[in-house]
């Protein structure tokens, strides 16, 4: 079978590569966004040409490190930093010095830009960022679920839940590296959440909202969430700054003090760290047409039914400054779908869902 990622897979290394595709069910189809393939490769020095996507691929750097050159940009990314490559079918590359093992997922669906998004990502550009060891168990757990059930709907409840499950992660909520977080660190997580990262607790902080030893709560937490409580405050500060810089458009200085760091230096500092670049050319790179969802949408084919869109325009404007959690018209616009055929779901999807779900999140209030 052809490699989905790698061009190709040498004799001596295809024991160490894995994949399989995802055949995804009703259910998981009218979602909108699916994981189509996954996998995990080890790579030896060289260059290793990539086959070009029109999937977002989330590419996880699990040990050794790499280049990853994309369309002129050249990624330097090592063991714990991870990113997406755009469906852009553009011919691609990684380049390595040491053995490295890297797993991948595809996503797919017209709302998989979306999820890209929530995942702190940029759809236009390849941007490196740091993984909570709860993605990369989820990741692996993927890689694991897809390759036992390649070519098959077997799996696609269980696959929708892992995919979300990287969502939950990313945004704070409490997802553990095996099963549940104690209602101890849930409790330290979810006040972190709440405050959305503008005030800088310390461990001693934490561990009094936990009710425990400072030692005991250190230990307990890097034991289920993977990583020390301080190093977890810092990932989550500069992903709610990315969300502020790309989404928000607020300045340097705002989004610093916003995540509790009054300093633009240190701030640019610790961001420049973490995400790889310095906050204003973050800020440029997410300015570009291409990094927003319409940009990143093929164009529509034909006209969409203009009674629909008024509807759905109704629709839209009744769910204004609720959450998620909060619609009640999730139903009646499954109704409204009900008689389109898929084409004009996407074109639907194009020309009005995406734009609109792109500015749910009002200006300060915490992602549902």
């Amino acid at each position: 079978m052809k490699p989905y990622l790698l061009q190709k897979i040498p004799e001596k290394l295809a024991p160490l590569a894995v994949e399989g595709w995802h055949k995804p069910g009703s259910l998981t189809l009218a979602s909108g966004a699916w994981i189509h393939a996954a996998g995990a490769f080890v790579v030896e020095k060289g260059t290793w040409p990539l086959v070009p996507h029109d999937q977002w691929i989330w590419l996880v750097v699990e040990r050794g490190s790499l280049i990853l050159s994309w369309d002129q940009h050249d990624l330097g990314l090592a063991a714990g930093d991870t990113c997406f490559i755009p469906a852009a079918n553009k011919p691609a590359a990684i380049t390595v010095s040491e053995q490295t093992r890297c797993l991948w997922l595809a996503l797919e669906g017209p709302l998989s830009p979306m999820v890209v998004r929530k995942m702190g990502a940029l759809l236009h550009v390849p941007l490196k960022q740091g993984a909570l060891p709860s993605q990369i168990y989820l990741a692996e757990q993927i890689v694991q679920v897809i390759v036992r059930h390649s070519g098959t709907g077997n799996a696609t409840y269980q696959l929708q839940h892992l995919m979300y499950g990287l969502v939950a992660s990313h945004w704070g909520q409490p997802v553990a590296m095996n099963g549940m977080l104690s209602h101890e660190i849930a409790k330290v997580v979810d006040t972190l959440r709440a405050n959305q990262y503008k005030e800088n607790f310390s461990l001693a902080d934490m561990a009094e909202i936990s009710r425990m030893p400072m030692e005991t709560f250190r230990k307990r937490f890097v034991a289920e969430v993977g990583m020390p409580p301080l190093s977890y405050v810092l990932h989550c500060k500069m992903e709610r700054a990315k969300e502020l810089l790309r989404d928000q458009n607020w300045s340097v200085r705002q989004a610093g003090a916003a995540v509790g760091m009054q300093d633009p230096y240190h701030f640019s500092k610790q961001f420049k760290h973490i995400v790889g670049i310095s906050p204003s050319a973050f800020m440029k790179l997410a300015s570009a047409p291409a990094a927003t969802i319409r940009g990143a949408t093929p164009k529509r084919k034909g006209p969409a039914k203009p009674d629909l869109i008024r509807e759905l325009e109704e629709l839209e404007k009744s769910k204004a400054g609720k959450s998620m959690e909060d619609l009640e018209s999730w139903e009646d616009l499954e109704k409204l779908e009900e008689d389109l055929s898929e084409e004009e779901l996407q074109e639907l999807a194009d020309m009005e869902n995406l734009e609109d779900i792109e500015n749910e999140n009002t200006p300060l209030e915490p992602e549902p």
